[in-house]
């Protein structure tokens, strides 16, 4: 078992609980010479940070890159759907018009009558 590491030392602290001994403070050693840091600050060009910012960084920007690109398709499909719903409910209502007017001008005496029995009929019902 030579290749596990060394167990961390657990030591007893004055107020009865118990801490790992590698976790406690170091006394600070002043440095005998000043300490030069360099310290490099990094900026994204504006495009990439507002690109960051407008899909996020986490789970989220695939579900905002979805609406941006299939939402146009969705709005150009339904567009189209309702177009052709409109095209359809207007041939209806001509062709209905269309039929109610030949039926009326063909019928002559006897459709007329009929449609007189038939009105008859229906308010007795009522």
């Amino acid at each position: 078992m030579s290749n596990l590491p060394e167990p961390a030392p657990v030591i007893r602290l004055p107020d009865g609980t118990y801490t790992y001994a590698d976790h406690l403070p170091t006394p600070i050693k002043p440095a005998a010479v000043p300490q030069v840091v360099h310290q490099h600050i990094h900026q994204a060009p504006p495009d990439r940070t507002v690109q960051r910012i407008a899909l996020g960084s986490g789970v989220g920007a695939g579900m905002v890159t979805a609406g941006v690109y299939f939402g146009p398709l969705l709005v150009g499909a339904l567009t189209a759907i309702a177009a052709n719903l409109a095209l359809l409910a207007f041939l209806a209502a001509v062709m209905a018009w269309g039929v109610v007017s030949v039926v009326r001008s063909v019928g002559g005496s006897d459709g007329k009558a009929a449609a007189k029995t038939l009105a008859k009929t229906r308010k007795r019902r009522r």
